[in-house]
């Protein structure tokens, strides 16, 4: 991929996350919330969040070094947001039939980040065997 279609794949991702981020909280701005679940929703808007702001990090790395570590981490949010999603429909919190958009959202952004994670880690085993 060349320079200017990767700038514009990051940043066309950038807005995905940012939009996946905002889509959550608007969605839990609507939610009637019992007491107890509370801390339960906070840690969703956390990991949805989180996945934008590290992403956009990451595209920010000045090594592969860094965009890999940084990779890593949006991995494991996103799934935590997936987890959270999943969760908070289990107990009734969040109806699944009007979330079916961004559960299917986050799905995909869990699978896309990674299937980069994993050509990433290709790529830097590839270069640690050149050089070795």
């Amino acid at each position: 991929m060349n320079q200017m279609s990767q700038d514009h794949f990051n940043d066309q991702l950038r807005k995905r996350t940012l939009k996946m981020a905002a889509s959550v909280r608007d969605m839990l701005v609507k939610q009637k919330v019992h007491q107890i679940d509370r801390t339960h929703i906070l840690q969703l808007s956390r990991s949805a969040s989180s996945v934008a702001a590290n992403y956009r990090s990451a595209t920010r790395g000045r090594s592969d070094a860094e965009y890999f570590s940084k990779i890593c981490i949006v991995v494991e949010e996103a799934d935590e947001t997936l987890f959270w999603l999943e969760y908070l429909i289990e107990i009734n919190v969040i109806n699944k039939n009007e979330n079916l958009v961004l559960l299917d959202e986050v799905n995909q952004l869990v699978r896309l980040f990674s299937t980069i994670k994993r050509k990433m880690k290709e790529k830097i085993e590839r270069n640690v065997v050149k050089k070795g």
